[in-house]
């Protein structure tokens, strides 16, 4: 039997998973790396800690390949977007990893947006303006770190590093090149204006290839390691929201995927590329006549993580000692208040914020506490809150692509009930949970059997995913969502003026808190 392996490069872990012809998964592994975090605002990780991980994770699952039955046509990739590693002249790195979210070049985003520039680049990149983006974060490093600015040779990403590694060449797909903010859509190529604005120049960065392309050729020394032959082709893929999208079966018209893990999305799919007047969507490139649309959040499971760590420790311990989920039995104690919190509103902001408000010092908020409300009602203002925001997103995708026909819900969340139907209370429609284990590697694997020629399109990923649950809106709960929904809009636009004030005032005064308070003189 023929087999694939997707591989999903994160932001904290590799996930490998190895499919048979029929999308079956046969094999799976899941290999952590650090994300650094040292300084505020800082979030880097190691290059090579994650080639290591990669490694492993093709040791792993190679290990359910029998050599008797089976034959491995290729490795596929997803990995994760806006990552940036400057390398000198011999292709060894000056820094680690620069990931999405790093807010280090907040400044530098605020002034491309004030001076227009920022939106003049979005309408020929489909990037947002934000810290997150490779183009703001060059700009970051040419004035805060010129010298080490002045010694790269070159500006690549996580996937870029590796391959480089793997095969010797320097190539980046359209798909991961897109989201750099230095890629021109309409042109699909480096977009002068650009890289002019970055400080960059053509020769530094690596050669274009579509997300179908195949690398061949493996340094031997690694083939041995993995445990494959060196013309094994590898796919070069695509970066992981569009192949998300892919992986779940969201790729018709008006099929919207949305998806929370420790972040969020919410992603549809168009035949040509896409931009939004107002500058809330991105737009990046997934295969040929395939664009995804959407929006993608800070604040998805890591902002219910927060509540259970600093919120709920009783709760928490309770459930250690019970041996049971602590996140199962928050939602059990939040499903018991009814839908809106009785009028308690959270905005999520725990770590800035990308769509649709694109505001890195944005800062969370509790509103409406009254003494009636208890932690109870906390609980599950968070879990409304994550995804009130993801409504707002979609109400701005609306705007570009029309409304949606259907929901394709994926990530942790999708395993907890109440979550689900919250969704589609708040959304009002019906929501589709997939079957499909792991959807970006799955995306990752399909790209990658259609470049094989083992399947003859994009779309027979239909094949591999089924629905294990579907939810339909309650009447009674959408009615409240309705009148609360504008309440948190206005109220999360009222104050992104004093955003920035309050980050700044944190800023300033967090070596303070770290240290303690210091007698004056």
């Amino acid at each position: 039997m023929e087999n694939v392996i997707g591989v999903d490069i994160g932001t904290t872990s590799v996930k490998t998973v190895l499919y048979d012809e029929k999308g079956k998964v046969k094999g799976y592994s899941n290999d952590g790396y650090t994300l650094y975090q040292d300084t505020a605002d800082m979030a880097e990780e190691d290059p090579e800690e994650i080639f290591s991980a990669m490694i492993q994770g093709l040791q792993n699952v190679l290990k359910k390949v029998d050599p008797k039955k089976d034959t491995l046509k290729g490795i596929s990739y997803s990995c994760a977007m806006h990552s940036l590693i400057l390398l000198d002249e011999n292709h060894k790195p000056l820094t680690r990893a620069i990931t999405w979210a790093d807010n280090r070049a907040v400044d530098y985003s605020e002034e491309l947006k004030k001076n227009g520039i920022g939106m003049e680049l979005y309408k020929k990149t489909g990037v947002p303006t934000h810290p997150m983006s490779p183009l703001v974060k060059s700009i970051w490093l040419r004035n805060e770190k010129p010298e080490l600015f002045k010694k790269a040779r070159y500006f690549v990403g996580v996937k870029e590093y590796i391959n480089y590694k793997l095969f010797g060449v320097l190539k980046e797909d359209y798909s991961i090149a897109n989201a750099t903010g230095l890629f021109n859509i309409f042109d699909m190529d480096w977009d002068d204006e650009a890289l002019k604005v970055a400080g960059i120049k053509r020769d530094q960065l690596p050669e274009l290839v579509d997300t179908t392309y195949q690398l061949k050729g493996l340094n031997e020394k690694y083939a041995q390691m993995i445990g494959i032959d060196k013309d094994t082709p590898f796919v070069i893929g695509a970066s992981d929201g569009p192949l998300a999208n892919l992986g779940v079966d969201a790729i018709k018209p008006g099929v919207v995927a949305v998806t929370i893990g420790t972040s969020g999305a919410v992603r549809v799919v168009t035949d040509k590329p896409r931009i939004d007047p107002k500058g809330r969507v991105f737009c990046y490139y997934l295969a040929k006549n395939m664009w995804v649309v959407g929006g993608p959040v800070n604040n998805g499971g890591i902002v219910f993580r927060w509540v259970r760590d600093q919120l709920c420790l009783p709760e928490k311990v309770t459930a250690e000692q019970m041996n049971i989920d602590a996140y199962d039995l928050l939602t059990e104690i939040a499903s018991k208040i009814p839908a809106g919190s009785e009028g308690l509103i959270f905005l999520p902001f725990l770590g800035g914020e990308r769509a649709p408000i694109w505001d890195a010092d944005a800062r969370g908020t509790y509103f409406g506490l009254t003494r009636k409300h208890t932690r109870a009602h906390m609980i599950r203002a968070a879990l409304e809150g994550i995804v009130y925001n993801l409504y707002t997103v979609m109400l701005a995708l609306e705007e570009v692509v029309g409304e949606p026909k259907s929901i394709q819900a994926t990530g942790g969340f999708a395993r907890s009930e109440l979550w689900r139907q919250m969704l589609a209370d708040i959304f009002e429609q019906d929501v589709n949970i997939p079957e499909s284990f792991e959807g970006t590697a799955l995306g990752a694997a399909t790209l990658g059997m259609y470049s094989l020629g083992m399947i003859n399109s994009l779309y027979d990923v239909s094949q591999f995913v089924g629905v294990t649950n579907t939810h339909k809106p309650n009447p009674k709960n959408y009615k409240a969502y309705r009148e609360l929904i504008p309440i948190y809009i206005r109220l999360s636009r009222h104050l992104q003026p004093e955003y920035k004030n309050i980050a700044n005032y944190q800023r300033e005064h967090e070596n303070d808190w770290k240290t303690g308070p210091k007698d004056e003189d």
